[in-house]
This record gives C-alpha cells, structure tokens and sequence, in this order.
C-alpha cells in the first residue's frame, strides 16, 4: 500500500509540473494558420491573421465576393499572389 501511495503522490507531481507546458505547447500553435504556395515567385504565404487581412483588402479592391482562398481557382490565386507581393 505505502508503494502504491508513492506512485500516484509521483504521477501527480508529474502532471502538475508538465501540464502548464503541455497546455501552453497546444495554445501557441492555435494562431499560426496553415502554408500555402505561391507557384508564381517559389514561396509560401502563412495563411494567418495578417494574410486574411490582406486577402480581405484584395477581395473588396477587386470587388470580388468572399470565398475562401483555397476554393478560388489557380487563375484567380494567381491574381490575388501577383497583387499581394506588389503590396510589399
């Protein structure tokens, strides 16, 4: 019994020390978005926040209606790529 006791005093240790880095690991990658590769110039956009706010400019400058980017047709990625590197 006095093994058993100090097995779960030590597993509870455990996880009271690791699991603010575990909780902490899974948050910070909630933000970060996926990659997506621009053919044209041979590089890959962040499709975070800061991508979606320049998306969203392209779609009302060209006065396209939402879509999401994934959806629209490699002409119209095309498009939205040339624009995007010209706002740099």
């Amino acid at each position: 019994m006095r093994h058993l006791s100090q097995y779960l005093v030590s597993a509870a240790f455990a996880i009271a020390l690791l699991s603010p880095a575990v909780i902490t690991g899974c948050s910070a990658r909630v933000g970060v978005g996926y990659r997506v590769y621009d053919p044209g110039y041979g590089d890959y956009h962040v499709w975070d926040a800061n991508e979606a706010a320049f998306y969203s400019r392209w779609e009302g400058e060209t006065h396209r209606a939402h879509v999401d980017f994934r959806k629209r047709p490699a002409a119209q990625q095309k498009e939205y790529f040339t624009w995007r590197h010209n706002q740099r």
